[in-house]
């Protein structure tokens, strides 16, 4: 279906990759809805979001509303007359007026293979919880917290070395052909709507700064996850004499110990089952740096303890 009247709302990065390719195509982006701007930086000056400032570069109105509760926000986007709107991670409840103005309701783009994942952080916790396999989806958008029916979905594998980052990247490259192709297919009666299953739902709940903290006891296995799950942000960290350290990589080697405890002079630390070697660091304030950049200006000798 050529030629669709959209609204786009999004946020962060992630979705400021995909307004960008229904910019480019032969749809009409008529108006994007985003996060009002936050204090960011030391001044806390504050900052629009990533799709604010697309937006506004390719000359297309923003809207930045605290709440689409308002009856008058409401008939706004209704007054806008469109074929559908379009949400990725924008940050806001759609109440039920707003799916139900566009024509063809609002589309979802959520990255995981729903049911599994709904909430706020599934890349993070795909990778977290050792899922061998995920996915976008393009979801129908229903009042529950992504419950609607799937139109359209990509899978992709996680692998040994996936981390929230380089996953993040291959989700928004494969988001963009799936997106298009459900648009264009907007209409067909042979493009069915998937319900979700009541079996394999789980929650993808956002992620804390303080779990990002690394627990030695846990098997090796289990920290390598959390440690690519967290990387490039928050990043997991562990404390060593008296600085908070990220771990962007590590990797499951044999070994035993006390949980914390270096095994050796070359970062190889003892975990609940196994040991992890340490690969990429990042002192507060540094750049991220090899283990052995890191041994040179602070040795950690065997039978140190890391917390």
């Amino acid at each position: 279906m050529a030629g669709l009247r959209l609204a786009f709302m999004g946020t962060p990065a992630f979705s400021a990759h995909i307004l960008k390719a229904l910019i480019d195509s032969q749809h009409e982006v008529i108006c994007v809805y985003s996060q009002p701007p936050r204090p960011a930086g030391r001044g806390k000056k504050l900052m629009p979001s990533a799709v604010h400032k697309l937006a506004e570069e390719a000359g297309i109105p923003v809207r930045t509303p605290l709440s689409l509760k308002p009856v008058d926000v409401q008939q706004e986007f209704a007054d806008l007359g469109l074929d559908a709107a379009i949400v990725v991670a924008y940050g806001l409840i759609l109440p039920q007026a707003v799916l139900d103005a566009p024509e063809y309701g609002c589309l979802n783009l959520h990255a995981s293979l729903l049911p599994r994942w709904r909430g706020a952080a599934p890349i993070q916790r795909a990778i977290m919880a050792g899922d061998v396999e995920t996915g976008i989806a393009v979801m129908q958008m229903e009042a529950g917290l992504d419950t609607g029916p799937v139109l359209a979905e990509t899978r992709l594998p996680i692998t040994e070395e996936t981390t929230a980052g380089s996953l993040h990247d291959e989700l928004a490259a494969a988001a963009v052909p799936l997106l298009l192709s459900t648009l264009e297919r907007l209409g067909d009666p042979d493009l069915k709507a998937v319900p979700q299953s009541d079996r394999g739902v789980t929650y993808a709940e956002k992620i804390t700064k303080a779990e990002a903290a690394i627990d030695w006891p846990r098997s090796a296995i289990e920290l390598d996850r959390h440690i690519r799950g967290l990387n490039p942000a928050p990043g997991a960290f562990f404390e060593y004499q008296g600085q908070r350290i990220k771990l962007l990589a590590a990797k499951p080697v044999e070994g035993r110990g006390q949980p914390g405890e270096a095994l050796d002079d070359q970062l190889t630390i003892a975990c609940g089952a196994g040991a992890l070697r340490l690969i990429t660091l990042q002192p507060a304030g540094k750049a991220p740096m090899s283990a052995a950049a890191f041994l040179n200006g602070r040795p950690v000798r065997k039978g140190d303890r890391l917390a």
